[in-house]
């Protein structure tokens, strides 16, 4: 069923999936805001493997456009000469027209071209899209797109396309399709006030079991629909698998060893109670201008994020970096718990030994809902060996200190030496407790990091 105009200036989604779950991935809103401008640059989608790019697109095209158009080029070895030769548009629809299924006309067709990073020719021609044939509604993704772009020393035709990155499903997205009406009133909130009781124990459950599966679509499905916890692991492995397969697609052999050391390090480097990365926990010996190319390899494929240490929360906060000083991060929370092969049990009962892991889990989960809502590089602050917060976040002309805890307990000195020193207008503190606002801290459930940003606008006004 086609989506009618009206529904999709609203914004309004909610589509069937398989099992008969509904879900819905915010950025089809993005894509519908794309569609109604009256200058439509080419839309490339950006993001690691698994996570619904193809269908994101495709179900974008279902709701909103009469024909979808999908041209794969993994799959169909003649589109490459289409894009070969001249870059004359009128050409290229012509011959992408004789292979289609639909026909392709302006403002009732989507143009998917999917895995474009195959085709370097197809990836410049969408600079001539948006020059010469603006009518046309086109968007590409591929699976490691930033890795394919540099190892085959690709351009990306800056200013000529529209970047919309994208994500494994947020705690929010997760949410929406588990218990739709506890996110309604969590995404209703006009006031910072505690959460009632049943609400709040509601969402702290939903949590818990996102903190499981993560957000790969396949294994919150399995969660969401109640399969077990082994259909969710097996889920995981399966895309762990794909993954350590691509490193040996797209790297050298040495790069390869590397990339996997590194990968594998990564529970190992989180347990840490600092949670700095340290290159010979990958391999006794390791050196930094060894693996410097395997990390980029990884943050370019979107499987980690670098965090950096400054050393004081001056503006702009890239200004005082330390170069030498990072954290690194998994993608997704459900992937660094199976590579860690932590049980789901342990995230519903208390499991002795568990305490500090959980916190980095916390720390990942926090991470992920910032860069997604802000758009700023979280870094983390430093004072010698006297404290340490866990993220500082650059608001404009404000910057931000955060703290992560994972459970009700949250004395730590580290913030009110921050606070003491810089005297921050707005501290945030996420924890296992309810939502309170109070001299300057906003004590956030961490369920609500995704909400923080309507959280800080409603603590502004007070």
């Amino acid at each position: 069923m086609i989506c009618g105009e009206n529904v999709c200036k609203k914004h309004v989604f909610h589509s069937k999936r398989v099992f008969g779950m509904k879900i819905e991935r915010d950025i089809i809103s993005q894509l519908a805001e794309w569609k109604d401008v009256s200058i439509h640059k080419p839309v490339l989608i950006k993001g690691a493997r698994q996570i619904g790019k193809t269908w994101v697109m495709h179900e974008f095209g279902r709701r909103c456009f009469k024909h979808v158009a999908e041209f794969n080029f993994d799959r169909v070895d003649e589109l490459h000469s289409i894009f070969a030769g001249n870059k004359d548009i009128n050409r290229i629809i012509k011959e992408l027209s004789a292979i289609s299924d639909v026909p392709i006309i302006p403002g009732e067709t989507l143009i998917i071209f999917d895995e474009i990073q195959e085709s370097e020719h197809a990836l410049n021609c969408l600079k001539y899209f948006c020059e010469d044939a603006p009518e046309y509604h086109v968007v590409a993704a591929g699976s490691l797109l930033g890795v394919a772009v540099r190892k085959k020393s690709m351009t990306v035709p800056v200013g000529k396309v529209r970047i919309m990155r994208m994500y494994p499903m947020s705690f929010s997205e997760y949410l929406r399709a588990a218990d739709l009406s506890i996110w309604e009133k969590i995404s209703q909130i006009s006031r910072i006030a505690e959460l009632p009781e049943l609400i709040f124990n509601k969402l702290m459950l939903e949590y818990r079991r996102y903190m499981v599966c993560g957000g790969m679509p396949e294994a919150a499905l399995a969660m969401i629909n109640n399969e077990g916890k082994g259909a969710v692991d097996n889920a995981l492995q399966d895309i762990l698998d794909m993954y350590e397969l691509d490193f040996s697609k797209y790297a050298s052999p040495i790069e390869v060893t590397r990339i996997n050391a590194i990968w594998r390090s990564l529970p190992s480097q989180l347990s840490k109670e600092n949670r700095k990365f340290v290159y010979n926990v990958v391999r006794s010996g390791a050196r930094a201008r060894d693996y410097e190319d395997a990390l980029i390899w990884l943050e370019e494929a979107g499987l980690i994020y670098k965090v950096q240490d400054v050393s004081k929360p001056g503006i702009p906060l890239s200004a005082y970096c330390e170069t030498n000083a990072f954290k690194v991060y998994a993608s997704d929370c459900g992937l660094l718990r199976r590579m860690a092969r932590i049980p789901a049990e342990a995230f519903v009962s208390d499991v002795s030994g568990f305490t500090e892991f959980k916190g980095a889990m916390a720390e990942n989960a926090v991470l992920l809902s910032l860069i997604k809502q802000f758009d700023t590089q979280p870094y983390y602050w430093t004072s010698g060996n006297m404290a340490e917060v866990d993220f500082v976040v650059q608001m404009e002309t404000e910057v931000v200190p955060i703290e992560v805890k994972a459970e009700r307990n949250t004395k730590s000195k580290s913030l009110s030496v921050y606070n003491d020193k810089y005297k921050p207008n707005i501290r945030i503190r996420y924890s296992a407790n309810n939502l309170k606002f109070s001299d300057g801290m906003l004590c956030c459930p961490l369920p609500m990091a995704d909400f923080t940003h309507w959280l800080m606008n409603l603590a502004n006004k007070l």
